[in-house]
């Protein structure tokens, strides 16, 4: 997976043992991945999303990747998650995007996240079996607890969408102004829809995801998705 001008920053390395202060539930968050959202430049929408999803052959991790599109909700274009495996280094020089791409890129931003091994990302994703999840849909979500309500916020976060095929909750160790990072998947259109239609039906539900989140978080986005990559 390709990225345009990025890690360029100041620490040299980053170890997920460093700096996973999680609760007991994130035991399992054993790896790195890097999280690329982007903002393509007028006009080069497409030209941009064919760059993202060529794999890098200079990853440590090549092929270990998703690049999702945007069709509902933030004002990115595309997310690229990218997996490191349990540490990483940065170097000065960064990685500068090739001058051919350079100018496809209007904004992005740049995170790392702890989550779990990649044949666990993978599966959720539906990357274990690529050509039958060709039509999943996926909600791209970002969180902020509230002061003091964190580890309520995790736990809300790790309930699963009504009619999901696969979840994740991935947490902020460097990068974006958020805490955790969830990933949804869904089969298709159609299982989407279901969920959300039963998802509404349970918004005033004590304790309910819709209630829970709000009462635990200061701030939060979510975007609809379909996948261009792998």
């Amino acid at each position: 997976m390709k990225t345009c001008a990025l890690f360029f920053v100041t620490f040299v390395f980053v170890s997920v043992s460093a700096v996973q202060k999680a609760p007991a539930q994130a035991s399992a968050r054993t790896d790195l991945y890097h999280v690329h959202f982007a903002k393509s430049t007028l006009g080069k929408g497409a030209e941009e999303g064919a760059f993202l999803k060529q794999p890098d052959p200079n990853s440590p991790m090549s092929g270990h990747f998703i690049v999702l599109r945007h069709q509902i909700g933030e004002d990115w274009d595309y997310v690229a998650i990218e997996h490191l495996g349990t540490k990483t280094t940065v170097n000065a020089a960064g990685n500068p995007a090739p001058g051919t791409a350079r100018d496809l890129n209007a904004w992005h931003t740049d995170s790392f996240v702890n989550g779990p091994p990649w044949p666990e990302f993978a599966k959720a994703m539906g990357l274990d079996d690529a050509a039958r999840s060709a039509g999943s849909v996926y909600v791209v979500s970002v969180f902020r607890a509230a002061p003091g309500h964190r580890d309520e916020l995790e736990k809300s976060l790790g309930q699963p969408g009504s009619g999901s095929a696969g979840n994740l909750l991935l947490q902020h160790v460097e990068g974006g102004p958020w805490q955790f990072l969830t990933l949804t998947r869904y089969n298709s259109w159609e299982d989407f829809a279901k969920g959300e239609k039963s998802d509404a039906a349970d918004t005033l539900k004590p304790d309910g995801g819709w209630l829970s989140v709000r009462n635990q978080s200061s701030y939060h986005n979510d975007t609809v998705t379909d996948r261009i990559a792998p």
